[in-house]
């Protein structure tokens, strides 16, 4: 059972004074639904494939690296038990979180991983705010929405502009549904793949206004490269970090277990970046992590995102509120999470078994205006650091020093389940040591 006031007051902060205002501010998750079996994961992957097959295997890359990132108090679920959705929104609005936004799964009238969206959609009960991202990208067997290896593509047909937004106008008649200004909001999370971005807006806008929704809010996903929505005609942006990083990555100083082709960097570095990038004049919504670390997905290509602790998410998320009301007083603002439940990326809000509801805590903290966090930790890497410097020379040594202990451990085996050969071997190397006598 959830103590129903799990943060007591814990005295004044410098944020305190900003806690009326913090109303202004509201706080949304992104949210996956791939947390139930499919047909087309089951073709692709094989039977009864979910998000959770992909989390159980990871395994440590290095000493100290936290894998595999595990739940406690939602278990192993499965989306489609309206229960665990139930469950998920108490403790979601319990802690802060004013909505969820969903993951949306389109391709050119195909829709995946739709079964919990629309039945949360026909159910009253989950009372959650809630808004959609379009997910218009390839699925890729190599999860990285490239051209090769492709699972289903996104097409982007001529009829596809019409037939989208026709899709979205059961949940934008919602009451649930999240507006801003009283326009239903939604994302595309990669614009800069739509063939005529600027048309398909404008198309977008004239068929809701055809229909009586006067007004939509369009905003740009500023991921892939992406850090301009303006030139799509669309409303405004939103961080979703941690794309377009700018720190430097440090993996080549790690003792990793087994060679390693992904990146390492450090909580603090990606979230300062973050924080120091101007965007004066630009409508664009801030964004955040609690933890991340995709090794579950991409293993030795992972990006491993080292310190996420929830007293750094706490100062993070405290500088992203603070930034927004000064940016904008006085208006309505989201704030996005990312994310509530990205388990095979390392990403959720939803407790785990070593940090339990610490980033839940820390997000309620900050959201009543009673954090104290002042600054990011500091993370001394020398554990973790390689004793020498990787190079080339010394890695192929290490190659080939391997696989020749494994091939010479094969080959004793085999010697061994041969008696003739292992007799014939011993005379052999006796007649080798008398003549070296």
């Amino acid at each position: 059972m959830i103590d129903s006031n799990p943060i007591k007051s814990i005295g004044q902060s410098r944020f305190q004074k900003l806690s009326t205002k913090k109303q202004d501010v509201r706080l949304i998750a992104f949210y996956l639904t791939q947390y139930h079996p499919i047909p087309e994961n089951d073709q692709w992957w094989g039977k009864g494939f979910t998000e959770w097959t992909n989390v159980t295997k990871a395994a440590p890359l290095f000493d100290g690296h936290y894998q595999p990132h595990l739940p406690t108090d939602f278990g192993f679920y499965d989306l489609r038990v309206r229960e665990t959705r139930h469950d998920q929104i108490r403790t979601a609005k319990q802690y802060g979180i004013d909505g969820f936004c969903y993951h949306y799964y389109w391709f050119s009238g195909t829709r995946i991983l739709h079964h919990p969206l629309d039945d949360m959609l026909s159910d009253q009960e989950s009372d959650m705010p809630f808004c959609l991202c379009w997910a218009n990208e390839n699925w890729t067997r190599r999860w990285d929405a490239a051209e090769k290896d492709i699972l289903i593509k996104q097409h982007h047909l001529p009829d596809d502009d019409l037939n989208f937004i026709k899709s979205l106008i059961p949940f934008f008649s919602d009451s649930r549904y999240i507006r801003l200004d009283g326009a239903p909001f939604f994302i595309v999370y990669r614009p800069q793949n739509l063939p005529h971005p600027r048309r398909t807006s404008r198309l977008w806008r004239d068929y809701c206004k055809s229909i009586g929704i006067e007004r939509i809010h369009i905003c740009a996903a500023l991921t892939h490269g992406n850090e301009d929505y303006a030139q799509f005609d669309f409303d405004s942006g939103v961080e979703f970090p941690p794309h377009n990083l700018q720190v430097y990555n440090i993996s080549s100083q790690i003792a990793f277990h087994k060679p390693f082709r992904g990146n390492v960097v450090t909580y603090r570095d990606v979230a300062q970046s973050y924080l120091d990038r101007s965007r004066r004049n630009q409508n664009v919504f801030k964004g955040v992590f609690p933890c991340w670390d995709n090794t579950a997905r991409t293993n030795d290509r992972a990006l491993i995102i080292l310190n996420s602790t929830p007293d750094n998410y706490e100062y993070w998320l405290c500088e992203v509120i603070r930034k927004t009301l000064e940016d904008f007083p006085d208006q309505e603002r989201f704030v996005f999470i990312n994310a509530w439940n990205e388990w095979a990326e390392g990403c959720h809000l939803e407790p785990d078994r070593r940090y339990q509801r610490q980033f839940l805590d820390a997000t309620l903290r900050v959201k009543t205006g009673c954090s104290k966090s002042q600054k990011f930790d500091t993370f001394d890497v020398s554990s973790l650091l390689a004793e020498q410097k990787r190079t080339f020379v010394g890695d192929l040594r290490a190659i080939i020093d391997y696989h020749s202990a494994f091939f010479l451990g094969r080959l004793r085996l085999w010697v061994k389940r041969h008696p003739r050969i292992r007799s014939f071997m011993r005379k052999i190397s006796m007649i080798w040591i008398c003549k070296v006598r």
